[in-house]
């Protein structure tokens, strides 16, 4: 029973990570919709589409419960700030044709977090975890030197997924409730844009086109399932085996970017992705330290 509780949580990640990897081919398909406008249907559908599975589930006790004590709400209205400024980081990044560098930033998100964790939790961090820490700032050094800029696109997408994980992992709300909650919170601003468009001449969800209607309603599905599996599979396997299957998503992107999208890849940010690749070695062995040493515990 064990092994398939264990597989079963291997094939949800595999899932998760999966699409999450493959979004940047989805939203190619959508380059002819401005990042502002995919972004207001994704809150839209995927808070119906939420809704839905809510109903059907009959699990509204947890929307209930958050909107009965305001600082859960209020914490969870902050974290769909912060990945709806990732989400539409994200899709400029693939407008621009600039998916390498929100690979990168997906890379750099373990790390964040770990910088995360000393900074706001005050957690102690080992040897290997500093070493890890120090090669993502040597990474974002050579970027500066090499290439001339900070590389903005990758550290706002690491540091709002970071700060995003760390606020909601305070708020004790299931991921189905606390989704809809979040897309909830969306809506105001999504509906403001909206009417601002409509003064404007344009219908930020009426498109002519049947097959650019149908992705934006599929964009809000795609923005759950993922979370749900996600869900799923951290129910079912320790943290070390999660952590390791966290790379599959900016792998997958890293290659899409590359392979399928002819994306330039200049030497020195080779190297800065050389810098991460190692620290992450460095981290995925602490993490596995750390989790061998509980089990023995």
């Amino acid at each position: 029973m064990a092994a398939n509780r264990q597989l079963a949580g291997i094939g949800f990640g595999l899932l998760a990570y999966g699409i999450w990897g493959f979004f940047p081919l989805f939203f190619r398909q959508l380059g002819h919709v401005s990042p502002l406008d995919i972004l207001a249907n994704r809150a839209v559908w995927a808070c119906v589409f939420v809704a839905l599975l809510l109903s059907l589930k009959r699990q509204w006790g947890g929307v209930a419960a958050a909107f009965r004590t305001p600082r859960h709400f209020a914490m969870l209205a902050l974290a769909a700030l912060l990945v709806g400024s990732n989400w539409l980081v994200f899709l400029w990044a693939v407008d621009q044709r600039q998916v390498v560098a929100s690979s990168l930033g997906y890379f750099l998100t373990p790390l964040v977090n770990v910088l995360l964790g000393l900074l706001v939790l005050k957690e102690r961090l080992n040897r290997l975890e500093w070493v890890s820490v120090a090669l993502a700032l040597a990474a974002i050094l050579n970027e500066v030197l090499s290439l001339g800029s900070l590389p903005w696109v990758s550290l706002i997408l690491a540091g709002t997924f970071g700060c995003y994980g760390l606020v909601r992992k305070q708020v004790p709300v299931d991921a189905l409730s606390g989704l809809w909650l979040e897309t909830l919170a969306m809506l105001p601003l999504a509906g403001l844009y909206a009417l601002w468009q409509a003064q404007h001449g344009h219908a930020v969800f009426a498109f002519q086109d049947t097959l650019t209607a149908t992705m934006l309603m599929g964009a809000g599905i795609l923005t759950a399932v993922p979370l749900m599996a996600f869900a799923a599979a951290t129910q079912r396997l320790d943290l070390a085996t999660v952590g390791m299957l966290m790379y599959i998503n900016p792998t997958l992107q890293f290659l899409t970017a590359v392979v399928l999208f002819n994306e330039p890849l200049q030497p020195a940010r080779l190297v800065s992705f050389g810098l991460i690749w190692i620290g992450l070695i460095v981290f995925s062995v602490s993490l596995w330290g750390k989790y061998r040493r509980a089990q023995v515990a």
